[in-house]
Formats: C-alpha cells, structure tokens, sequence
C-alpha cells in the first residue's frame, strides 16, 4: 500500500512539466512583431533596388546580342528584329523598357530602337 502511493506521488510529479506563461509568451511575441517591424521596409526598399539591378543587367545582355546580330547581319537592328530572330525574350524587352523608364529621369535614352 505505501509502494503504490509512493508510485503515485512519483507519477504526478513526472506528470507536471515546466511550460512557458502566457506573460513570457506575449512577450517573446511582442519582441518578434517589433523585429518585424524593423526589417520588413527595409526588404522593400531591397527589392526596388534589386530589380533595377536585374533590370540593368539585362540592358547588357540585350546590347551584346544586338551587336552579334550586327556582326553577323547587314542592316540595321531593333528590338522588334532581336526578338523575331529569338535573340532576346519578351521578358528581357520588358526588363528594358522598365530599366529606360526609370533612366528616363537621369536622362538616358535606349540606344536600341524598337522597329
């Protein structure tokens, strides 16, 4: 009989685990939303310059395929003949309007015609 209430003793006090409060976590919540709020402008402001980084990039590569296709063709060239010729994707003639819209502003003019 004392075997068995000393067995029981032991398992209810095995049965109580440590756990956090519901203070600690309010608080532990409260300091991960205030880091949150910390970085998340700053990811943004991130992204815009990103972007304009990818988007100059691929003003490079379409000005190194426009000169390939001048080497290899009579002629004038244009955005309209490098993406017929699938030089270049429509994906890659959006990246470079976007990039002269924003270069507009700094003046500059894209050296690659449309037609």
């Amino acid at each position: 009989m004392r075997v068995r209430k000393w067995e029981e003793k032991r398992m209810m006090h095995k049965k109580m685990v440590a756990a956090f409060t519901l203070l600690e976590m309010l608080i532990v919540l409260m300091i991960i939303s205030i880091l949150i709020l910390l970085f998340v402008p700053n990811l943004s402001s991130q992204k815009t310059t990103i972007k304009e980084t990818g988007n100059a990039a691929v003003v490079k590569v379409i000005m190194s395929q426009a000169e390939l296709y001048q080497l290899n063709h009579s002629g004038k060239v244009s955005l309209k003949i490098l993406l017929e010729d699938g030089n270049i994707t429509q994906q890659q003639v959006d990246a470079y309007h976007a990039y002269y819209a924003l270069a507009k502003n700094k003046g500059e003019k894209p050296e690659i015609p449309e037609d």
